[in-house]
């Protein structure tokens, strides 16, 4: 079998899809196919085209409901079941947040507490109602979803639906890391996942051999700020509006990457004890997490080797 590969900015990420096959112009039209389905659900999902359904929720906060496409519907549901199941961790609505905070690593000043209650009161994913015939209401004015945490993990995962319908035995969807792999690299072998180093990021901490599941990683490598010797992440915990501090980087892995990407986000607002704990409590679900002095942890079972230097 031979590697036939396709590489694109879809999603606001390089992606890169692989597909181990024998003949060449049937995997170039899969090829095809998965980044035309990219395409189709970017255009959903994204907050800055003003016609997309993200965009029209957001404009309408607290004034009325929204009818979105069946699966951006279904999508919210499920990202409201993570954000019950992580208390909060997870949430879609920590965009107001987000806009208070510059992560570039430049001179910092944090917010007034006055705007970071403001913007609070703008942010819950209690605050989402789901009503009949795909009807979505945000209720309070100012609030701002987005799907950046979990847009890619779902775009990979439809990709993979996809080309298992079509019978595709092995291939790989990455997105700028976030990896999705179906069967093996070779007959005798495993993908193998390296686990970036969060201060160098061509340097590979350690390995993960993957078969036919996700792993999804998120870190602050360049999205940070060091504020009183602490090193802030971009990630914003949404229940108390403050970003965290005390991890790099989180990679989950599970059979799936929509929900690979929520964890990863997920058990990153968590930290490390409560993190690890909560994994553990999942199936087939594994975790790694490097702090902030670059030790490594992870979840019960987790099949990995360190890099060598």
């Amino acid at each position: 079998m031979d590697e036939f590969r396709l590489v694109e900015k879809l999603m606001g990420s390089a992606f890169e899809l692989i597909i181990r096959d024998t003949d060449k112009t049937r995997a170039e039209m899969l090829l095809r196919d998965g980044h035309n389905e990219i395409k189709r659900l970017e255009s959903l999902l994204t907050e800055f085209d003003p016609l997309s359904c993200t965009s029209q929720l957001n404009a309408n906060a607290g004034i009325r409901s929204v009818q979105v496409d069946v699966e951006v519907y279904q999508l919210i549901q499920r990202c409201i079941s993570l954000s019950n199941l992580t208390q909060g961790a997870f949430d879609i609505t920590v965009g107001s947040l987000k806009k208070l905070y510059n992560f570039k690593n430049e001179d910092f000043i944090f917010p007034e507490k006055s705007a970071v209650k403001n913007a609070l009161s703008s942010v819950g994913f209690r605050h989402i109602t789901l009503l009949d015939d795909n009807h979505v209401f945000l209720e309070k004015k100012g609030m701002h979803i987005s799907f950046a945490a979990v847009g890619k993990g779902y775009a990979a995962d439809q990709v993979k639906k996809m080309w298992q319908e079509k019978a595709v035995s092995h291939g790989v969807i990455n997105a700028s890391g976030d990896l999705t792999v179906m069967g093996q690299k070779s007959d005798a072998r495993r993908w193998q996942i390296g686990i970036a180093n969060p201060d160098e990021a061509s340097e590979v901490l350690c390995y993960l051999p993957l078969e036919n599941a996700s792993v999804a990683t998120s870190g602050d490598y360049e999205q940070f700020f060091m504020r009183g010797g602490i090193r802030y992440a971009h990630t914003m915990d949404p229940r108390t509006g403050k970003p965290v501090s005390g991890i790099k980087s989180v990679s989950v892995i599970s059979p799936g990457a929509e929900l690979c990407d929520a964890l990863a986000t997920a058990v990153f607002v968590m930290g490390i004890e409560v993190g690890i704990h909560f994994i553990n409590q999942l199936p087939q679900t594994h975790c790694l997490i490097i702090n902030d002095k670059n030790e490594v942890f992870h979840s019960r079972n987790l099949n990995f080797k360190h890099a060598e230097n």
